[in-house]
């Protein structure tokens, strides 16, 4: 499998970022990691190795591995106002920065739909993405995300923080906007379980669920058993499971 690493400065986080890159041709996928994870944390997991076939064999998808802020972010009790600054500016990093630069060396064209994947936080910084940037990206893969965020700004709201609540952002959107026939066009799925650990985001989702379906808007919502916690054994299932329907 071919893997490269890179190290760029972001202009809009003022310091460098790392990411890797594996494969060789196909969809372009960005991957984000759990909570306070790293770029690495996929490759580390073995995640890539479970769908070795579809990169290196079938040349159907290629991933870049995105580097998280969130122990500035969504795990800090800092400041709220300046906490969803900072993952605003992470977000204009992802989309005016790390996704040219990683078209450009995936030698793909710069207009050319991405997809999204994460499990866990990195579920949540998949769908925030897709369902906010569906010019950009036209396809997600949330897996056992949280998609409900006001928990996490501690009693204070503000643009940024809506900005990055898909609950909010997609129950307020009107039915006639834009955004809606795009996500249609596009390849929705977003997954959970019903075991340990998985209760935030399994009354997550279902919020979720009920906001796009009110909306007019088409997903595939998959609820697992009672038995699949939230832990990679079972993300590497989903994974497997769900990432050949889609590329």
């Amino acid at each position: 499998m071919q893997i490269r690493y890179f190290r760029e400065y972001s202009h809009y986080l003022d310091r460098f970022m790392e990411f890797k890159m594996y494969g060789h041709a196909g969809k372009l996928c960005f991957v984000f990691p759990c909570q306070d994870g790293r770029f690495f944390e996929w490759e580390d997991r073995g995640m890539f190795e479970l769908v070795k076939d579809l990169i290196v064999e079938e040349g159907r998808i290629q991933f870049c591995t995105v580097d998280s802020i969130d122990k500035e972010t969504w795990s800090s009790f800092g400041d709220t106002h300046h906490r969803m600054w900072l993952q605003e500016c992470w977000v204009q990093y992802i989309m005016e920065e790390l996704v040219p630069s990683a078209l450009w060396k995936a030698g793909l064209p710069q207009d050319e739909k991405c997809m999204t994947l994460g499990a866990s936080m990195g579920g949540t910084h998949a769908a925030n993405l897709f369902f906010r940037f569906p010019d950009r990206f036209d396809k997600v893969l949330g897996i056992s995300g949280v998609y409900d965020m006001n928990e996490y700004f501690h009693g204070v709201y503000d643009d940024n923080c809506y900005n990055n609540d898909p609950c909010a952002y997609l129950a307020g959107m009107d039915p006639s906007h834009p955004y809606i026939q795009k996500y249609n066009d596009s390849q929705i799925i977003l997954t959970v379980g019903q075991g340990a650990w998985e209760d935030v985001c399994k009354n997550s989702l279902q919020k979720l669920s009920k906001i796009l379906y009110e909306k007019g808007i088409h997903a595939w919502i998959d609820f697992w058993g009672y038995d699949v916690n939230h832990d990679w054994p079972w993300w590497e299932v989903m994974l497997r499971y769900f990432l050949p329907k889609m590329v």
